[in-house]
């Protein structure tokens, strides 16, 4: 399966990944390579769990993503 990742960058250089279809699904890393391990892990996890408790695996069906640019004159 695919998910979004959101991908944040904290102001003391460690990286935060969530994500948002996996409900509380986050995690955290020194650098962008440990937060991607650290994050596919938990998300293997969840789906995991998901399946031994007998409930759906969430999905991203119906999601649409665009750039939001503010400030631009109309």
């Amino acid at each position: 399966m695919r998910y979004t990742v959101i991908l944040e960058q904290e102001a003391d250089g460690e990286y935060v990944a969530t994500v948002p279809a996996l409900p509380g699904c986050v995690s955290q890393g020194d650098t962008r390579d440990e937060v991607m391990r650290n994050i596919r892990e938990a998300a293997d996890l969840y789906i995991e769990d998901c399946i031994a408790v007998g409930d759906p695996v969430p999905t991203e069906a119906g999601r649409e993503y665009f750039e939001l640019t503010t400030g631009t004159p109309r």
